[in-house]
């Protein structure tokens, strides 16, 4: 007879063998690809990542995204697959749902979407007929092409009317949201931004969407992290729908569906009367995609397991208290910060208003070039092109996963200054930056980036 144990411990020993030899596989196979990935690592390690829809999952996680469960096809959901050798992802799927909800207090979680977007596809086809109505924040105001850009299938396919920020103090306008709504009645009601820096009221939007009869998809990509931690307040019991993706809170590319109390709440499909959660995975597939990623999906099931960390969790807190300080000390210095500051994980950022001829992409570029990675940004009531723009969006997670606090925040700050301040504008869209000046910025962002490398 054999020894479990024994043959245990050698499937274990050949797992770790064959995983652990995947980047010395590649090295010797492609050396070329080997190389970039190598420069990928070097740029990110030695500038400062500053990208508020950026995010850095930990070797954990990576190592579940190179995992052998890459190899599997299997559509469907677990227990209900179209093809066989299904009991070990079905496991990996159970957990990843399992931990999701709990991160999230949820009462149900779809791990299969391919992305955030994907998620908010899911949904749109779920509830939607084409040419029903979605009301939603525009995208030049800071909301998403998902949410019914005409650029993006939503605006094509479906009657989207727009909300917008107040003109004065930039912030959600509840009152103004609740009239549009009444006048224009949509089926679907879209809230949560990708640039907005104050605090989402999301049971003011439970509470429009219930006077005139809608449903509530709130996306919160960009604060989902935030929300897992309690440093924003959550929709998981206001919105019937909540998606994210799963990067930007510090996991693996891809997306997430979760719902709270109306989990369960039926509608009719034909002539059938079915739960919304089990309308969204009939959406899911075959309705939108095809085989899940379950390398994604076991990444995901690690990632959520971490979000239940107080490690996680204070770094939260965190992510907002360094953003904060980044916005104060940016409003010392004279800068135009929207909204007056910020209760996230971003600063948003008037550049046009601090000197002539200063466009957000002159300054995502200025500032790249001395080592400091942000993005040029259109903001509410931009005049200049989204190819131009007059403002940026910094964000903080990377830097505070890297263990920086608010004393780097003010040597980011001075930083970022020195560059916008000393860089001299010709023309709309060109400038000069003297190579000294850039040589020795990069020295002191590398210096400052050796002393916390990427974790």
């Amino acid at each position: 007879m054999g020894n479990p144990k024994l043959d245990m411990l050698l499937e274990e020993l050949s797992s770790q063998q064959y995983h652990q030899a995947m980047l010395i596989a590649l090295k010797e196979s492609d050396g070329q690809v080997y190389q970039l990935l190598t420069r990928e690592y070097e740029r990110r390690q030695n500038t400062l990542q500053l990208m508020a829809a950026e995010n850095q999952c930990s070797r954990a996680v990576l190592a579940a995204l190179g995992s052998v469960v890459q190899n599997k096809t299997a559509e469907g959901f677990v227990g209900a697959r179209l093809h066989g050798g299904c009991e070990v992802i079905d496991d990996v799927e159970r957990l990843a749902v399992s931990r999701a909800k709990e991160a999230f207090g949820a009462q149900y979680a779809n791990t299969q979407p391919h992305s955030g977007t994907q998620a908010n596809h899911i949904v749109l086809t779920a509830l939607l007929e084409s040419r029903d109505k979605i009301l939603s924040l525009a995208l030049d105001q800071g909301g998403h092409y998902s949410h019914g850009s005409r650029v993006s299938f939503t605006g094509k396919f479906f009657d989207v009317e727009n909300y917008y920020v107040d003109k004065e103090t930039f912030l959600l306008d509840y009152d103004a949201v609740r009239d549009k709504a009444a006048k224009f009645k949509p089926k679907l009601i879209i809230c949560g931004a990708s640039a907005y820096t104050r605090t989402i009221d999301f049971k003011k939007f439970r509470e429009i969407a219930e006077s005139i009869g809608a449903y509530l998809l709130a996306d919160i990509s960009h604060i989902s992290g935030l929300i897992i931690a309690g440093a924003h307040p959550s929709p998981i019991n206001y919105a019937h729908f909540t998606t994210t993706s799963t990067y930007k809170p510090g996991g693996p590319r891809g997306g997430l569906i979760v719902m709270g109390k109306d989990y369960d709440r039926r509608i009719k499909v034909g002539t059938k009367d079915i739960p919304l959660w089990e309308h969204i995975e009939k959406v899911t597939f075959p309705g939108v995609q095809g085989t899940p990623y379950f390398n994604n999906i076991a990444a995901k099931a690690v990632f959520f397991e971490e979000t239940l960390s107080d490690e996680y969790r204070t770094r939260q807190f965190k992510i907002v208290e360094n953003a904060k300080r980044l916005a104060n000390n940016l409003l010392d210095l004279g800068y135009d910060v929207v909204a007056g500051g910020t209760d996230n994980h971003m600063v948003l950022i008037n550049v046009v208003n601090l000197r002539e001829g200063l466009t957000g992409a002159t300054a995502q570029r200025c500032l790249e070039e001395c080592g400091i990675i942000v993005d040029m940004i259109r903001l509410p009531y931009d005049k200049k092109s989204a190819s131009v723009t007059s403002g940026i969006r910094l964000g903080t997670p990377i830097v505070t996963k890297n263990g920086m606090s608010t004393r780097e925040m003010d040597s980011i700050s001075t930083l970022i200054d020195s560059v916008l301040k000393t860089v001299k504008m010709i023309g709309d869209s060109e400038y000069e930056l003297d190579e000294s000046f850039k040589t020795e910025t990069r020295d002191k962002v590398k210096q400052l980036c050796s002393k916390f490398p990427m974790r």
